[in-house]
C-alpha cells in the first residue's frame, strides 16, 4: 500500500466515515468566481469573517509554507433512531404491566430534568441535527492529532502539518469535492452519495506530497427538492444562497432582533434548520452515525421553550458546555425561544417527530 492508502485506512480506523486527499492548489476558478460574487452580493449577511483572509480561503498553500497536499476527512452526523419519549413509555407501561410498573416509571420521570420533556403539551423548539451531538470541533481535532501522529511515525521527520476544523479560512466543501468525498449540492452542502449531506468536514494541510484521489463527478441533476423545501426562499432558483433569509443563519449567526417579517417563517426552529437536508434523496437511505465515541444526546432534538426562558446563565453554561449551542449565548437562545413560542401560539404544536 502507498502512504496515501495508509493514511486513508488510519483515518477510517479512527472513526471518520470518509477520507480523501487532494493537492494544495487553489480551488477551481469557477468556484472562486462564485464565492466572490456571493460576497459582493451581500448574501453573507453579518458573517464578516467570510470576507477576511480571502486568499487563504481559496488557496490552502497560503495556510502552510511549502504545503503540497490536503487530507480531507468527513464524519457522518445523521442522528440515530430516537428512543421513545417518557410519555410513550408510560403509556406502554400502563397497558402491559399495570400500575406497579407505571408508578416506578413515574418516579424515573420525576428525576428527569425539565429540559428533557417532550410531551405534546409542552411547547418545544427544534434543534438542528448537528447540535444534538457534542461539539464536533474538539472531537475531530483530537482524532486528527492522532492521525498526524500516525503519519509522522511512518513518514519520518521533516514533514509539517496544520489541522483545520472550521478554525481556518478554507473553502472546505470545494476541497472535499476535489478529494472525492462527495459533490456540492444545490443546498450548498457537501453530499456524499453513500452518507448524504449530514457530514462534518475537517482537513490536514501538509508538506507531504501524497497520491491524490479523484473527484466523483456526481451532481444533483434535475432534482430541486431542497430549493422547494426551503421555508424562506434562502435557496434561490438561480443557484445562489441568501443567508439573510436562512433560518440557520438567523437563529445561529445573526446578532440582534430578527425582522418581524422573517420571524414567522422560523416556526419552532430554536437552533438551526434541517429542511433542505431532510428532503435530499441521498439523505433518505443514508445510515445513521456509527461512531459510538462521538457523544449523541437523544434528548436535545427538542427543548422546552419555557425552561430556556427561565434558565440562568449558570444553567446555560452547565447544560451546553459541550454543545455547539454554547456559542449562541443565553441571550440569543432566549430570543429564539420567544420567537418559537410566539409562532406556536398561532400554529398548532407539531408532535409528528416526537
Amino acid at each position: 500500500m502507498s502512504l496515501a492508502d495508509d493514511i486513508t485506512y488510519k483515518a477510517l480506523e479512527l472513526g471518520f466515515d470518509l477520507a480523501g486527499i487532494t493537492d494544495a492548489a487553489p480551488i477551481d476558478t469557477e468556484q472562486v468566481e462564485f464565492l466572490t460574487a456571493w460576497l459582493k452580493s451581500g448574501f453573507a449577511g453579518q458573517m464578516d469573517y467570510m470576507h477576511r483572509n480571502f486568499e487563504k480561503r481559496i488557496n490552502p498553500a497560503k495556510l502552510l509554507e511549502n504545503a503540497q497536499s490536503v487530507i480531507v476527512v468527513g464524519l457522518n452526523y445523521k442522528p440515530p433512531k430516537r428512543a421513545p419519549s417518557i410519555a410513550a413509555l408510560q403509556s406502554q407501561a400502563e397497558e402491559s404491566t399495570g400500575k406497579r410498573f407505571h408508578s416506578s416509571l413515574r418516579v424515573r420521570h420525576r428525576r428527569t430534568r425539565q429540559s428533557r420533556l417532550t410531551h405534546a403539551t409542552v411547547p418545544t423548539g427544534k434543534v438542528a441535527s448537528y447540535a444534538q451531538y457534542e461539539d464536533y470541533h474538539g472531537f475531530m481535532k483530537k482524532q486528527l492529532r492522532e492521525l498526524v501522529g500516525f503519519i509522522g511515525s511512518i513518514a519520518g521527520t521533516g514533514c509539517e502539518f496544520r489541522i483545520c476544523v472550521d478554525s481556518a479560512p478554507l473553502a472546505e466543501r470545494a476541497l472535499a469535492a476535489r478529494a472525492g468525498l462527495g459533490f456540492i449540492g444545490k443546498n450548498h452542502m457537501l453530499i456524499s452519495p453513500r452518507l448524504g449531506p449530514e457530514i462534518f468536514l475537517a482537513e490536514i494541510v501538509t508538506t507531504l506530497k501524497l497520491q491524490l484521489d479523484k473527484p466523483l463527478g456526481t451532481e444533483c441533476s434535475n432534482c430541486s427538492k431542497c430549493i422547494d423545501a426551503c421555508p424562506t426562499g434562502a435557496l434561490r432558483p438561480d443557484g445562489q444562497f441568501d443567508a439573510n433569509k436562512c433560518i440557520s443563519y438567523l437563529t445561529i449567526e445573526y446578532k440582534g432582533q430578527i425582522r418581524r417579517d422573517l420571524t414567522g417563517t422560523i416556526g419552532n426552529c430554536l437552533f438551526g434548520c434541517d429542511e433542505c437536508v431532510l428532503v435530499c434523496p441521498y439523505q433518505q437511505n443514508a445510515p445513521p452515525c456509527k461512531n459510538t465515541e462521538f457523544k449523541f444526546y437523544n434528548d436535545r432534538a427538542r427543548l422546552d421553550l419555557n425552561w430556556i426562558l427561565n434558565m440562568t446563565h449558570e444553567d446555560f453554561g452547565a447544560e451546553f458546555a459541550d454543545s455547539a449551542i454554547k456559542r449562541l449565548g443565553l441571550g440569543r437562545l432566549r430570543r429564539n425561544a420567544q420567537i418559537c413560542l410566539a409562532n406556536i401560539t398561532v400554529t398548532p404544536h407539531d408532535s409528528s417527530t416526537e
